[in-house]
């Protein structure tokens, strides 16, 4: 080891198949000594463990103390190409079909273009039935969409599925009964809120010497690895590099930190997430009560800065209502649940089991929920908090969402590529669920500014004009879609606070159809980009509000 805590490393001894072993187990070779091979151990030498390092290295072993961060950022550096591989086409190479990195499947591109060559010559051939017919459709997929999550939400907010952990039941664990516990927090260019990353995650009430936290931070970010060396992390902060390669996207990042994670459960937090110090207990009680193929639990998510602007306020309400009542009404039906973008915790063989995240989808939660669905796995959610920073521009906002309905998009594609192969594992009902969920979510966003357009037409034209090109029944089924559906929308959101007991956001939800408009605008610009650079991530900048964590209301919590 040298001065600057690295270690010397003689890279002849290393052997990459076990570069991922070397990580998890805390060990590597660094030198041969006489008769001897130097390893370096993050844990205490045992008799037993160093047998099985002697037996896998077939030699006698010296053992020297180092720490893990030391150790991982060794094997990083040493097998680079091999991570950055792993991470970006593990998942493709073990199931092509279940990997986004191609937009369409050969299949997928012939079925797509013959349905185009029809639409175009029926536009040009019988031009009015043809977009009367589009429009009809159109308004009927909106309608079921809206209705669907209309009715989950209602069925939802009859029950109360959150696995509430008790104070008592968290005091009862003792630390040396604890497993190890991996937190991963993918950033780049966050050298805005590392400081105060590393001092909410410093708060998790978890014996630091079974916690890992592993900050991954891109290759070339230097910015944010100077700004975590200043804040000063405790010794069981391990800053890992994620190698050069592409695509450059948070879940490439997240393959790499599953490759070197040691513990037997892990959770994903971002940049500027403050969870509750009891996290992490209270996740492992509820592992310990659910059934064996609950292998995710789901914190719940808020916002510290709700209060303020108006875009802060409506993420609010629809963070209540999705959390509150949209979850529960999936579980108790027993449908597939996309994961949230964060606060997601794992049994980690089972994530492994799964193939980690695709890297080249860029919502790699939503995508992972169904996944873990086809393969009989449950979603749980407990009774704790992560507070995040709502977006509060406008530019912002639509950025990240365009991301996010495209990766809708993008999971979409990718599960509808074996159609009879997903209801074969998941189910006929599971499966028009997952088509009303993530294939119509997009779909309705991109009929939202034409329905919008097409209503406020017919107001305006007197009604003979328009019913002369316009049958009056579609007329009248694009305004049940305005009224009906921005109204049951508007009533979720309004139902969405009291859970949480923030009624003063209640009279807001009025506001939700200007809401969707955004989203609309929003999935016409992630359309755009599926098409002209479907992999690209489109990053969401933190620490941009004037608010802080510690002026947050109790009732936010």
């Amino acid at each position: 080891m040298n001065a600057s805590g690295a270690l010397t490393v003689d890279r002849g001894l290393l052997d990459a198949g076990l570069r991922t072993r070397y990580a998890q187990e805390g060990w590597l070779p660094l030198a041969a000594e006489d008769d001897r091979i130097v390893v370096a151990v993050s844990a205490e030498a045992t008799r037993r463990r160093t047998a099985r390092i002697e037996a896998e290295l077939g030699a006698r072993v010296r053992t020297v103390p180092a720490t893990q961060a030391a150790i991982v950022d060794a094997v990083l550096a040493a097998f680079p190409a091999e991570f950055a591989d792993a991470a970006a086409d593990g998942l493709y190479r073990a199931d092509p079909v279940l990997s986004a990195r191609a937009v369409l499947s050969t299949p997928q591109k012939i079925g797509g273009s013959v349905a185009l060559l029809v639409v175009i010559a029926a536009l040009v051939l019988w031009p009015l039935p043809t977009l009367i017919t589009l429009v009809a459709l159109a308004s009927v997929v909106f309608l079921a969409s809206t209705l669907f999550k209309f009715a989950v939400a209602i069925r939802g907010s009859r029950y109360d599925l959150v696995d509430h952990v008790r104070p008592d039941e968290v005091a009862a664990l003792r630390d040396e009964d604890l497993p190890i516990y991996t937190v991963l927090v993918p950033v780049f260019r966050e050298a805005r809120v590392v400081g105060r990353l590393v001092e909410n995650l410093g708060r998790l009430d978890y014996p630091m010497d079974k916690l890992e936290i592993v900050i991954l931070v891109e290759e070339e970010d230097d910015e944010t690895r100077d700004a975590i060396a200043l804040s000063d992390p405790p010794e069981n902060f391990i800053v890992a590099t994620v190698p050069k390669g592409a695509p450059q996207t948070k879940p490439r990042a997240c393959n790499v930190g599953l490759q070197v994670a040691r513990g037997e459960f892990l959770v994903i937090y971002d940049a500027e997430d403050a969870p509750e110090p009891d996290q992490l207990k209270k996740t492992l009680v509820a592992f310990a009560r659910a059934d064996p193929s609950t292998v995710v639990m789901q914190a719940a998510l808020n916002y510290f800065n709700a209060r303020e602007n108006v875009l802060t306020r409506m993420f609010s309400l629809e963070y209540s209502y999705w959390f509150d009542y949209m979850l529960a009404g999936l579980d108790v039906a027993d449908l597939p649940i996309p994961l949230g973008g964060t606060s997601n915790h794992f049994r980690t063989a089972a994530l492994r089991e799964l193939g980690g995240w695709d890297p080249y989808n860029v919502t790699e939660d939503a995508d992972l929920g169904i996944r873990a669905s086809a393969l009989g796995y449950r979603v749980g959610v407990v009774n704790s908090t992560t507070m995040e920073e709502a977006t509060s521009r406008m530019g912002i906002f639509i950025g990240q969402r365009s991301r996010w309905i495209k990766g809708y998009m993008q999971t979409a594609l990718v599960h509808a590529r074996q159609p009879f192969r997903l209801i074969g594992r998941i189910g006929l009902t599971r499966f028009l669920s997952f088509a009303l969920l993530i294939g119509g979510t997009p779909l309705t966003f991109l009929g939202v500014i034409p329905f919008t357009l097409l209503t406020i037409v017919s107001f305006l034209v007197p009604w003979a004009d328009v019913s002369v090109a316009f049958p009056p029944m579609v007329l009248w089924l694009c305004l049940l879609n305005f009224v009906v559906g921005n109204g049951l929308m508007v009533y979720l959101n309004m139902m969405g606070p009291y859970k949480r007991g923030t009624f003063w956001l209640v009279g807001w939800a009025v506001l939700n159809p200007a809401y969707w408009l955004l989203h609309s605008l929003a999935s016409y610009k992630a359309l755009w980009q599926l098409i002209t650079k479907p992999h690209y991530w489109q990053k969401t900048e933190h620490g941009m509000s004037e608010y802080l964590l510690d002026e947050v209301e109790p009732a936010l919590v």
